[in-house]
């Protein structure tokens, strides 16, 4: 009888203690270190359903936004929500995640925290997880979704060096009413969800939406600017505040409405904190710009800064490759075209620029078609890990591309004589770990031309020789599925697969970071050397190049 009675009453208790339920502490490790300033999982898991969250949420102090997830039983449906902010809140269901996991148990043993757990293997994504499950908490949970089914999971391990350990458990006397879904709750599908969860992780700035560069003056907005017979669009933006350590990206997506070819693309800001702007040269003229004057008889309008003016900061350079989209029609066997191109470059290097700011933000394609191209343009902010140093200084130097070719700009030919292109400037304060931000392209799109001609870049900096390199790609066959409209030549090759001057169609053009180190206050001067081509009747070789000074 008394035997009875100590089982009865010990059924009693689980009974009760699965009812009222457990809550599981765990700790994050690598290669069995435990990993520093980590916010703890929490799981809480009675009969009736799982909840994954954490110390930080369940004390108010996570930031937002933040995922839960509960598993409803027995169904196992399992729910994902987001807190995005104060104001919104999302979820999804996922009624198979649970269920439909391929577990391979075995037969291996350890024990955790005292409890006897098996190993249970899987895959996922090409990584190997152990999962180390026990049966004699008499609930089941874990710290993610997999292994649900099998028990209580106390650990999961990932290729064998990164885990999830449960470090403490105990039993709850009430279970926590915060844990509930709440009723106001919004579902969407999983798709949707997970689209939503990632832009909250970041800010976008958007600056144009499916907005026209073309030869015509057909398109009109009330917050866009057009300039040059509509190849250039200008916007002003506001900026929010970038936090040293916060990651900076531009991304531009363009389409072909009618324009069959390779052309030059340049994102650019117009800086204001001179006199002149180059704004006002594309307002009254580019001749009521500043000169450049090499001796050649040409004068180049607005591409070097002066006492007074500052040139357009570029912040990607890019180039359309053979009418993506429009041409798409432009069949070949085994080849399935894209429907756009993607460019996406990071430029955290630039953010003390644009940070808190309103700034002019400029996209010129340089075209001849009255339907032309079609972009969308956003900036993104992402948290960054280190705010140890502040945002750069910046100082734009030169930029010879000729963004307002089509409005009278003169192309980049500076380079046939000996002096190149040289800029004094004047440095208002002393510089540390100062570096030259360049980027280089070479136009002439004839055989003997810098197109496909290699020219060493050399720059001299205070008439000392500073860094010389030969700028080229050779890896332009790799877009091919980017260029429906690139011509095909005998012998095999398409000319979306020529190597280029440092381009291809299709492709961004990156920075090189040229250190120069310490600098004192007062006048300095660059110069770009290259040895530009000769002419051939109407055609002709041009360098588009760009400089930024860096400095702390």
């Amino acid at each position: 009888m008394r035997i009875l009675y100590l089982f009865l009453s010990l059924f009693f208790f689980q009974s009760l203690f699965a009812q009222k339920g457990i809550l599981v502490e765990y700790q994050r490790s690598s290669n069995n270190k435990v990993m520093e300033s980590q916010d703890p999982t929490l799981v809480y898991a009675n009969t009736e359903q799982t909840v994954i969250t954490s110390r930080k949420i369940m004390s108010g102090e996570a930031k937002m936004p933040y995922e839960l997830f509960v598993i409803k039983r027995p169904s196992n449906a399992y729910y994902k929500m987001t807190r995005v902010n104060a104001m919104k809140q999302i979820g999804t269901i996922d009624s198979n995640a649970i269920n439909k996991q391929n577990l391979e148990i075995t037969k291996e043993t350890k024990k955790i925290l005292g409890y006897t757990c098996y190993r249970a293997k899987t895959s996922v994504n090409s990584n190997s997880i152990d999962i180390w499950y026990t049966t004699e908490l008499k609930v089941k949970g874990g710290p993610s979704d997999l292994g649900q089914n099998l028990g209580f999971v106390l650990e999961v391990v990932r290729n064998g060096n990164s885990a999830i350990t449960a470090s403490k458990i105990e039993k709850l006397k009430e279970w926590p009413t915060s844990l509930n879904l709440p009723q106001s709750l919004v579902y969407v599908d999983d798709l949707t969800y997970k689209d939503e969860l990632w832009k909250s992780r970041f800010t976008q700035v958007p600056v144009f939406r499916n907005e026209k560069i073309s030869f015509s003056d057909d398109s009109k907005s009330d917050s866009i600017l057009r300039f040059a017979n509509g190849t250039v669009i200008v916007k002003k933006v506001k900026i929010p505040k970038i936090n040293p350590g916060q990651t900076v990206f531009v991304q531009l997506t363009e389409k072909s409405k009618g324009d069959a070819y390779d052309r030059t693309g340049s994102i650019f800001i117009i800086p204001q904190d001179q006199q002149l702007s180059f704004l006002d040269g594309m307002q009254k003229g580019m001749n009521t710009l500043p000169f450049y004057d090499n001796g050649n008889g040409k004068k180049y309008q607005g591409v070097i800064r002066t006492a007074n003016y500052s040139p357009i900061l570029e912040l990607m350079r890019f180039f359309t490759p053979f009418g993506v989209s429009q041409f798409n029609y432009l069949k070949l066997k085994g080849k399935t075209w894209q429907d756009s191109v993607l460019y996406r470059q990071d430029i955290s290097e630039l953010a003390g620029a644009i940070s808190d700011q309103e700034v002019y933000v400029g996209a010129f394609i340089g075209n001849y078609d009255k339907n032309g191209h079609e972009v969308s343009l956003e900036l993104t902010i992402h948290s960054g890990f280190d705010r140890s140093q502040s945002l750069k200084k910046l100082l734009p130097i030169f930029n010879t591309t000729n963004v307002m070719e089509m409005g009278g700009q003169e192309y980049g030919t500076m380079f046939n004589k000996e002096q190149g292109l040289a800029v004094t400037f004047e440095l208002k304060e002393d510089a540390e770990n100062v570096q030259l931000r360049y980027v280089t392209t070479g136009h002439g799109g004839w055989g003997n031309g810098d197109e496909f001609v290699p020219k060493t870049n050399s720059i001299f900096f205070n008439d000392v020789p500073l860094f010389s390199y030969t700028p080229w790609r050779n890896d332009c066959g790799s877009y091919r599925l980017s260029n429906p409209a690139s011509g095909n030549f005998a012998n095999g090759l398409s000319s979306s697969d020529l190597s280029r001057s440092n381009w291809c169609p299709g492709t961004v053009t990156y920075p090189i970071f040229i250190d120069i180190g310490k600098l004192k206050a007062g006048k300095h001067t660059v110069r770009v050397h290259i040895p530009q081509g000769e002419s051939e009747g109407t055609s002709f070789s041009s360098w588009n190049v760009s400089g930024v000074l860096l400095y702390d």
